[in-house]
């Protein structure tokens, strides 16, 4: 056997190594470990990732209440000028425009003292209702293990050039040595 094709072999054994190596992570490790390693992402999510207190930091931030206030406002003037009078006539014989205007401010007002409070206690209630570790952990137990290898596929492969690109080396620089030394 020539001593040039050390190099192609060790190449095709790199290549060969990576992929087997995936395969059997992905054949016989993770689906073994799924729920345990199902177990540990949701406790990471929910204790590390995402925090409701974050979440109702931004959604309370006064900045965020006033950026919805116009949309607030278009809804209260349809209210106050077109859903209150058809639900009570009797009431927009003695409601003026000025009046409305003078409702729809104090309520916008009022608004944006609110909303912040609602959100924090919609979000409390939430958090104590949803489970978020239990969910995560069910979902990514629920994933199928050959769907992930197929959509990862491509970087596998590459993984597997990579391992083919080291045995090309490893076997040039043995022949390079091998060479060298009579």
């Amino acid at each position: 056997m020539p001593i040039y094709i050390i190099p192609i072999v060790t190449a095709i054994a790199g290549w060969l190594a990576i992929l087997l190596a995936v395969k059997f992570l992905f054949r016989s490790i993770l689906p073994k470990k799924q729920p345990e390693l199902a177990a540990k992402l949701g406790h990471m999510v929910a204790t590390e990732l995402f925090s409701f207190s974050a979440i109702r930091a931004k959604l309370t931030d006064p900045e965020k209440i006033t950026a919805i206030m116009p949309y607030v406002e278009t809804h209260l003037d349809h209210f106050l000028k077109e859903k209150l009078p058809k639900a009570m006539p009797v009431l927009s014989m003695f409601i003026g425009d000025s009046t409305i205007s003078q409702i729809k401010g104090t309520l916008v007002t009022e608004l944006h003292t609110l909303f912040p409070k609602i959100i924090d206690q919609y979000l409390q209630n939430a958090e104590k209702d949803f489970d978020l570790e239990n969910v995560i952990s069910r979902k990514v137990n629920e994933v199928s293990i050959p769907a992930i290898e197929k959509a990862i596929s491509k970087e596998v492969n590459k993984l597997a050039g990579f391992g083919a690109l080291v045995g090309l080396g490893v076997g040039a620089i043995y022949l390079a040595i091998t060479m060298l030394i009579p």
